[in-house]
C-alpha cells in the first residue's frame, strides 16, 4: 500500500523563552493526530511540522500550542474590492481565502466592499491572498503602504511590550533600590529611615512590578508546570516570590525579619532587561533572511496590448513581458527576449563580476540590471523564483537541528527540576544546619536559606544551553547565503566542519564543463575532415554530453548543415552510436571501440599524444573501419587553482574523480596539485570509489554537479552541489554552491569550522556558568539581584557571540 503523502508546515511561535518551551511544544504538536514530526528552533522561533494532512490540520496544530500556553503569530490584511455586491459574493470570497493553506479568519462587508484577512505570514502571504480573490472573479483596489513582513510586525510588537514592561519595572524598582540602600547604609535621617510606613512604601512600590512586570512569569509558569514540564519562568516566579512573600510576611508581624521588597522587584526588573535586550539580539540573528526578503523589488513593469504598465511586482505572471530598465531590479525569474545588458547578481550568488544578459539569457529576480533596457518573460513568479526558493531553503536550514545540539536539549529536559532540588536543599541546609540555626538567630538563619535559595533560582540559566547552537546555525547559514552558499541544515554544517578529504568531480566542476575541439585527425586513406565532422556532429546532436556538444559546436561554427540520426543509442561512460543516411557511425572512447573489436588504423600514437597533453580523444568509427578522431579540451574554471590551494592551506586532502582517461586525468592532477586522482570511473561507480575511501578512514566531501553525481554525494559524509544556478531546489545535496566557482568549497568549509567553534564555545560558556555559579549561590557567596543580573546576561553573551559570525570573511 502506497505511503500517504504528507505535508509540511513552518509555525512562528510566540511565547518561547528557553529550551524547556521548545520540548513544550514539540510534545503537544506531536500529540495531534497525523503529526509525524515536530521540530522547534528557539532562535528562530519556528516550529517545523511534518504531518498527514488527511488526519491533521493547522487548526487542531494551533489549539494544542494555544493550550500549552503559547501562540502563533499571525498577520491580518485588509483588501478592498470594486465588485463585493451581495451576500453570495461574500460567501464566495471567504469560500475562496478558506481554501489557502495559513488563512485563519475572514470578515467581508458589503457596505464598505473590504475583507479583513487573518493568515499565518510563514504559509500565506499578501500576494497569495489578492491572487485567490482574482481567481474567485473579483477585482481588487490597489492599496499602496502594505505590509509583507507580518511575522515581523508580530515580533516587532513583543519588543515593544517587552520595552514597556521593562522600563515600566525601572521606574519602580530603580527609586525602590535607592531608598533601600539609603536606608540600610544611613544616609537617611534616622527619624525616615525608622518610620514605619516606610516598609509600606516599598510594598506599594514593588507590588505592581510583581504582580504587572512580573505577571507573564506566573502565568507562563503554571502553564509550564500544567504541560508536566517547569522552565525558565517557574524559576524567576520562585525566585522572586519567595523575597517579595517573604518580605510581605515580615511586614505583616507573621515574623520579625529584614524586608527584601528591593529584591523581588529589582530581579523581575533585570530579567525584563535581559529578555528585552535578547530579542533585539535574536532579531539581529535573522538579519540575513530579511536582507534577501528586502531584494525583492515592489514594483514591476510589465507590456500588455503595446503599451507600458507598472504593476505589483507579486502580480506578475509567467509568461508577462517584463521591461527593465537600467538601475532597475528583475522583479522575478526569466529569459530575455529583446535588448542587451549585464546585471550585478552578487546579492544571489556572491558572484561580484556583472553578467553579461543577451537574448535567450537567464536573468535571476532581485539582481541589478546594469546597463541597458532590457525586455524578458517571466518564467517563475512567486515561491518558484530562485531568490524564493533560497530563502525556504535557508529557513529550513535554520529550524533543523545539529546534532551537537542533543546533548544541550539532553540537559535541558532535567535542568530545572535539578534546580528546585538544589535550591531547596540548599533552604534547608542553611536554615537547618547554618550555626545560627539552633540559637536566638534562628529566624536569621532561616531568611539566609532562603535568600540563598532564591539566588540558586536566579542564578540558573536554561536559556543559554538552548540558544547555543540555534543562534550560531541561524547567523552561520545566513552569513553563508550572503556568500551564496546554501547549507541546507544543521547536521549539514557540523559534518562539512569535520571533513578530511574533499573530492571533486571534473566536468563542470573543476573545469568550465564547456569542452572546445582542438584537434582534428584523419587516419590513412579516410574522407576529408569536413564530411568526418558531419557525420560525428549528426550522431552528437542528439546527445547531451559536454563532449559531443563540442563537436556540435565546432560544426556550428563552420556552418556545417546536420542530419537527424536514427536507431541512437548511448553507452554510459563509451560513447554513442546511431545510423546517419544510412551508414552506421559509432563515436566514443577506446574502451568502446576496443568492446567492439576495432583496430585503430594507425591512430594509438595521435590518442597518446592528445592524452598526455591533458585532452579527450573521441574516435571516429564509420561502417565498421575508424575514420579519425577529435581532440577535445576542458579548460580550467579561472579560481580552481586558488581553490585547491586553499583547501590544501586547510589541511585537506584533495583528490579528482572522473571518466576520463588516466593521461588526461594525471596531466590535470598534475596542473591543479592535486594529491591523487581516480580516473576511468563510470558514473555507477563513483559511489563504490568513495564508499572505498571512507572505509580507509576518511569523512568524504563530494562536490559535483548536484544531478548527475546524486549517488556519489549521498553516499560521501558531506555532498556539495556546484554551480546550480537558479535551480538550487533541484540539487539533493545538502549544501549547495549557487555558482560554478570552485572557491565556495573551502569558503563553506571554512564557514561551517567557525560556526562549530562558536557552538562550541557557547555551550561551553552555557555549561561552565551553571556548574560555577550554581553551587557558589548554594554556598551564600550571591546576592539574588547579583544571580538575576548574571543570568539575564548570560543569553545576551550567547547570542552576541553567534553574532560575531556575521563578520565572516573567508580567505578566498
Amino acid at each position: 500500500m502506497a505511503e500517504t503523502a504528507t505535508k509540511q508546515y513552518s509555525l512562528p511561535i510566540t511565547g518561547m523563552t528557553c529550551a524547556n518551551c521548545v520540548s513544550t511544544v514539540e510534545r503537544n504538536l506531536k500529540k495531534v493526530p497525523g503529526v509525524r514530526m515536530a521540530q522547534v528552533n528557539l532562535s528562530s522561533e519556528r516550529a517545523a511540522v511534518d504531518f498527514d494532512p488527511g488526519q491533521a490540520n493547522l487548526r487542531t496544530m494551533l489549539e494544542r500550542i494555544r493550550r500549552a500556553g503559547y501562540d502563533v503569530a499571525t498577520g491580518e490584511a485588509d483588501l478592498a474590492f470594486t465588485n463585493l455586491d451581495d451576500v453570495n459574493d461574500v460567501k464566495r470570497l471567504e469560500k475562496a481565502f478558506y481554501a489557502l493553506d495559513g488563512v485563519l479568519e475572514v470578515n467581508a462587508t458589503i457596505a464598505n466592499e473590504r475583507a479583513r484577512v487573518r493568515y499565518v505570514p510563514t504559509l500565506v502571504n499578501q500576494a497569495d491572498l489578492r491572487q485567490a480573490a482574482r481567481e474567485a472573479g473579483f477585482d481588487l483596489l490597489e492599496q499602496t503602504g502594505e505590509t509583507q513582513d507580518a511575522e515581523r510586525e508580530a515580533r516587532q510588537a513583543e519588543i515593544r511590550k517587552q520595552r514597556r514592561l521593562m522600563w515600566l519595572g525601572v521606574a519602580f524598582s530603580v527609586p525602590l533600590l535607592i531608598l533601600s540602600m539609603s536606608r540600610d547604609l544611613g544616609l537617611l535621617p534616622m527619624s525616615l529611615a525608622m518610620a514605619p510606613w516606610m516598609e509600606w512604601l516599598f510594598f506599594a512600590m514593588a507590588t505592581p512590578v510583581q504582580f504587572y512586570v512580573g505577571l507573564s512569569y506566573y502565568f507562563n509558569g503554571y502553564k509550564s508546570l500544567r504541560n508536566g514540564s517547569a522552565n525558565m519562568d517557574v524559576l524567576v516566579a520562585m525566585g522572586s516570590s519567595a523575597a517579595y512573600f517573604y518580605s510581605l510576611a515580615a511586614l505583616l508581624g507573621f515574623f520579625q525579619g529584614h524586608g527584601y521588597f528591593e529584591t523581588a522587584a529589582v530581579i523581575i526588573t533585570l530579567i525584563r532587561v535581559g529578555k528585552y535586550l535578547e530579542a533585539g539580539a535574536k532579531g539581529r540573528t535573522g538579519e540575513s533572511i530579511r536582507k534577501l526578503m528586502g531584494l525583492r523589488p515592489k514594483q514591476a513593469r510589465i507590456m500588455r496590448d503595446g503599451l507600458e504598465l507598472e504593476i505589483s511586482s507579486a502580480d506578475v505572471q509567467v509568461g508577462d513581458m517584463v521591461v527593465v530598465r537600467p538601475g532597475e531590479k528583475f522583479p522575478v525569474d526569466g529569459v530575455v527576449v529583446e535588448g542587451r545588458s549585464s546585471a550585478d547578481e552578487s546579492m544571489i550568488t556572491g558572484e561580484s563580476m556583472p553578467v553579461e544578459k543577451n537574448l535567450g539569457d537567464i536573468v535571476i529576480g532581485a539582481t541589478l540590471n546594469k546597463q541597458g533596457r532590457l525586455i524578458f518573460e517571466a518564467t517563475k513568479v512567486g515561491k518558484a523564483t530562485a531568490l524564493a526558493q533560497i530563502i525556504r531553503l535557508v529557513e529550513e536550514a535554520q529550524a533543523s537541528r545539529a546534532p551537537i545540539q542533543k546533548l544541550g536539549d539532553r540537559v535541558s529536559a532535567i535542568f530545572v527540576p535539578a534546580v528546585i532540588l538544589i535550591a531547596t536543599v540548599t533552604f534547608l541546609t542553611w536554615w537547618l544546619f547554618a550555626p545560627s540555626a539552633n540559637s536566638a538567630m534562628g529566624n536569621a538563619a532561616f531568611t539566609r536559606g532562603l535568600i540563598n535559595a532564591a539566588a540558586v533560582l536566579l542564578i540558573a540559566c536554561p536559556c543559554a544551553m538552548g540558544l547555543a547552537t540555534p543562534t550560531a546555525v541561524m547567523v552561520g547559514t545566513g552569513r553563508g547565503a550572503e556568500m551564496g552558499i546554501l547549507i541546507k541544515s544543521g547536521e549539514a554544517l557540523e559534518r562539512a566542519s569535520g571533513i578530511s578529504m574533499v573530492l571533486l568531480d571534473k566536468t563542470g566542476t573543476v573545469t568550465r564543463g564547456l569542452p572546445a575541439v582542438t584537434d582534428i585527425v584523419l587516419s590513412n586513406g579516410s574522407m576529408d575532415e569536413t564530411e568526418l565532422l558531419r557525420l560525428a556532429a549528426s550522431v552528437e546532436d542528439a546527445s547531451e554530453h559536454p563532449l559531443g556538444e563540442a563537436v556540435v559546436a565546432e560544426a556550428n561554427a563552420r556552418k556545417i548543415t546536420l542530419t537527424r540520426p536514427e536507431a541512437f543509442t548511448a553507452e554510459t561512460g563509451r560513447g554513442i552510436s546511431a545510423h546517419v543516411e544510412g551508414r552506421e557511425i559509432l563515436v566514443g572512447n577506446t574502451r568502446l571501440m576496443k568492446e567492439r573489436g576495432m583496430m585503430l588504423n594507425g591512430l594509438g600514437d595521435d590518442v597518446d599524444r592528445l592524452e598526455t597533453a591533458g585532452k579527450t580523444a573521441i574516435l571516429v568509427a564509420v561502417d565498421g573501419e575508424m575514420r579519425g578522431l577529435f581532440g577535445v579540451a576542458d579548460t580550467l574554471k579561472d579560481h580552481s587553482i586558488e581553490a585547491v590551494a586553499e583547501l590544501h592551506r586547510m589541511g585537506l586532502k584533495v583528490g579528482m574523480i572522473t571518466g576520463d582517461n588516466q593521461r588526461v586525468a594525471t596531466a590535470m592532477a598534475k596542473q591543479l596539485g592535486l594529491d591523487y586522482v581516480m580516473a576511468e570511473v563510470l558514473p555507477d561507480q563513483k559511489v563504490a570509489e568513495v564508499r572505498r575511501l571512507q572505509e580507509q578512514g576518511e569523512v568524504v566531501a563530494m562536490v559535483g554537479d548536484g544531478i548527475n553525481d546524486a549517488p556519489a554525494l549521498a553516499q560521501a559524509e558531506l555532498g556539495i552541489a556546484i554551480g546550480t544556478g537558479t535551480d538550487v531546489a533541484m540539487a539533493a545535496a545538502p549544501v549547495v554552491l549557487i555558482t560554478g566557482d570552485l572557491r565556495g568549497v573551502p569558503r563553506a568549509i571554512s564557514l561551517a569550522r567557525k560556526t562549530l567553534r562558536t557552538i562550541k564555545q557557547n555551550l561551553f560558556w552555557a555549561f561552565i556558568y551553571n556548574i560555577l555559579l550554581i553551587p557558589t549561590a548554594a554556598f551564600g557567596f550571591l546576592s539574588p539581584i547579583f544571580s538575576a543580573g548574571a543570568m539575564a546576561l548570560s543569553d545576551v553573551f550567547v547570542i552576541g557571540n553567534s553574532l560575531r559570525l556575521r563578520g565572516f570573511k573567508p580567505r578566498v
